[in-house]
């Protein structure tokens, strides 16, 4: 799904803030960071990913695998902070940032 710049907008506005749910390190993308990425996606729908790998290229590259494994789109990405959204099919009304 293609976001329009109007819902990137409404999204970055939603995610301001929000404080990154789990942080990246040298240790790459662990089974744990892995586990509680997929977790926050499907509870939250958006949320912020602290990313503290290295380059620039770097960055890009787990941003693109964290992408590919849960099928979630990049809404804005800013230094080591990465916006990223998985939309639910039955998201939890208590606990989804789109709906609050």
């Amino acid at each position: 799904m293609k976001l329009s710049n109007n819902d990137k907008k409404h999204l970055r506005r939603l995610g301001h803030n929000l404080n990154p749910v789990v942080t990246v390190a040298n240790n790459g993308l662990s089974e744990n960071v892995l586990a509680e990425i997929d977790r926050a996606l499907n509870d939250h729908e958006l949320i912020k990913v602290k990313l503290a790998v290295g380059d620039s290229t770097t960055k890009r590259q787990v941003t693109d695998a964290i992408c590919e494994k849960f099928s979630a789109q990049v809404v804005q990405s800013i230094g080591h902070i990465v916006l990223l959204l998985k939309k639910s099919d039955k998201p939890n009304p208590r606990l989804s940032n789109l709906l609050r």
